[in-house]
């Protein structure tokens, strides 16, 4: 005869598994890259069908609105994953403007030549800004490199920030701005010359936007290496003079060895502001 208090223990539930959570750079090219490719091929993978046919009624009016829907999709996703998120960093403020920016150029309805500087005017209008910031105290490579550090300690942070206004980091960040840009400039004219070669079609015609979409499928690798080289650069450049400043373990990227470097040196007070 079984324990009449092990018959009224309700069975354990085994526990729920984690569900799946699909990481967000996959959202980011499902709706930057796949979703207009597939909206301006004039046959969806074979399968005969085409947005700009099915769905707005074809021919200049249906490629044009299909083209609109491709470029303002990457748009809506930006400002909405902004919105949602709640990221009003530096870095994602001018990354929704970029966004804004490109939203509108949208509508400037162009081709040949000037349609191949329309797709690299993000990339020109970043690499001048960057230029001109590089002439003031401020230089905006410093920006994305202080919002790395918005979510450490204070006392790690504050570090960050003296160590950003030392002179000779000053000059490693005007040098990795000034890289930084003139990488993403190099990086627009390659995308422009990609475009004038590839896109050759009149604006709202089939071709237009079937050569549109292969141009993004091709220009996304490459042109997101070139990305990574400028970055890579400007901080390995930044890192150099945070190490002759600071010694070999200091790092701006990893505040807290930046702190002890500089504690050991001197450099700060046991609270992490201002010199010993």
């Amino acid at each position: 005869m079984s324990d009449p208090a092990s018959q009224s223990k309700p069975a354990a539930t085994p526990p729920k598994k984690a569900r799946t959570r699909v990481p967000k750079t996959v959202w980011d090219l499902v709706f930057t890259l796949v979703i207009p490719i597939l909206i301006l091929s004039p046959n969806i993978l074979g399968s005969g069908i085409s947005i700009a046919e099915q769905v707005f009624g074809g021919g200049t009016t249906g490629n044009v609105r299909a083209y609109l829907l491709a470029a303002l999709i990457p748009v809506v996703y930006v400002l909405w994953d902004l919105s949602v998120n709640r990221n009003v960093s530096p870095v994602a403020l001018i990354g929704g403007a970029g966004a804004i920016f490109s939203g509108a150029l949208a509508f400037w309805y162009v081709d040949g030549f000037w349609y191949a500087i329309k797709d690299s005017a993000r990339s020109y209008l970043t690499g001048i800004l960057f230029l001109i910031s590089a002439a003031t105290s401020v230089p905006l490579f410093r920006v994305f490199l202080d919002a790395a550090s918005i979510g450490e300690k204070p006392e790690d942070r504050a570090a960050t920030q003296q160590a950003m206004r030392d002179p000779g980091v000053h000059r490693g960040l005007v040098l990795g701005t000034v890289v930084f840009a003139v990488v993403d400039l190099i990086g627009g004219v390659i995308n422009s010359v990609v475009n004038y070669d590839r896109v050759t079609a009149k604006f709202g015609s089939d071709d237009f936007n079937a050569q549109i979409a292969a141009v993004n499928a091709i220009m996304r690798v490459p042109g997101l290496v070139i990305s990574l080289v400028g970055v890579f650069a400007a901080i390995w450049l930044v890192q150099r003079a945070v190490r002759v400043r600071f010694g070999p373990d200091a790092s701006l990227l990893e505040p807290a060895k930046l702190a002890a470097a500089m504690r050991e040196r001197g450099e700060m007070g046991a609270e992490g502001i201002g010199p010993a």
